[in-house]
């Protein structure tokens, strides 16, 4: 990996506009991930209801369905007209939930109308992400409640190498692409450090309820010879016991507003 200490400054999705880049087909051979992703989702949200769920940045509504079991109504808040369309036919037999163009830094909300967000694998994009915390915490009825998930710089492999060379692990984010690409125009790829989201969170007026370590098993080796119901139903086990730690490549906080 590679850091750099000039942060790209958050730039709009045009990169998941490029008829190249089929966010679908990516998450082909991903069920492990997005498997241990909905094994959080309902860890956080067992035996709660929503009157209104907002998933910002949710692609083609990947989630959604999922997110449809707790809210009477779901919207996909995605800033990519591409995925919105590819949205259209993955939801199209759920009625219950709508698709509307925006960012996270401009949700067309109004203030405290909102009792759930959600915002995954949004993060490694925002190098700066008080802005959409801001719009998050505005959005949110008082008591409302919004899974944010991160990715996580602090994760095992990065806290034994810094540990290694005699360094503290970085508080800003980390940009993770290749020099080839960190030359280039393009979306952000960061990592962040959870304590400093905390602190961003807490800023908005946002306090963490609950963090759950997730996707710990994320090794390609693994997922090679290890079955997935055995990878899953560790992965259960770890996301409660390695919270503390920052274990895992993704974090997923509950939050709350104050």
């Amino acid at each position: 990996m590679t850091e750099k200490t000039s942060m790209p400054k958050n730039k709009k999705a045009d990169q998941y506009n490029d008829p190249n880049h089929n966010y679908l087909k990516y998450w082909q051979g991903r069920d492990y991930e997005h498997e241990a992703e909905v094994l959080a989702i309902k860890r956080l949200l067992k035996n709660k209801k929503f009157k209104l769920a907002v998933d910002i940045g949710g692609g083609y509504g990947r989630l959604d369905p999922l997110l449809a079991k707790y809210a009477e109504k779901v919207v996909l808040a995605e800033p990519s007209q591409q995925q919105l369309d590819m949205a259209k036919d993955f939801l199209a037999e759920m009625p219950g939930v709508s698709q509307k163009l925006m960012q996270a830094d401009d949700l067309k909300f109004e203030s405290g109308s909102v009792d759930l967000a959600v915002m995954i694998r949004v993060m490694h994009h925002l190098p700066d992400p008080t802005e959409s915390f801001d719009e998050i915490s505005r959005v949110l009825i008082p008591g409302g409640y919004a899974i944010i998930e991160v990715a996580n710089y602090m994760h095992a492999k990065n806290r034994l190498k810094y540990f290694l060379k005699g360094k503290k692990l970085p508080t800003e984010p980390v940009d993770i692409r290749s020099k080839e690409h960190q030359g280039k125009d393009e979306i952000a790829f960061v990592n962040h450090n959870p304590h400093t989201v905390i602190a961003q969170l807490a800023k908005s007026g946002l306090s963490v309820n609950r963090i759950l370590s997730v996707s710990n098993l994320r090794y390609p080796g693994l997922k090679k010879v290890v079955p997935k119901p055995v990878m899953l139903a560790i992965e259960g086990i770890l996301q409660p016991v390695l919270s503390s730690t920052f274990f895992g490549p993704s974090i997923f906080f509950l939050v709350v507003k104050s």
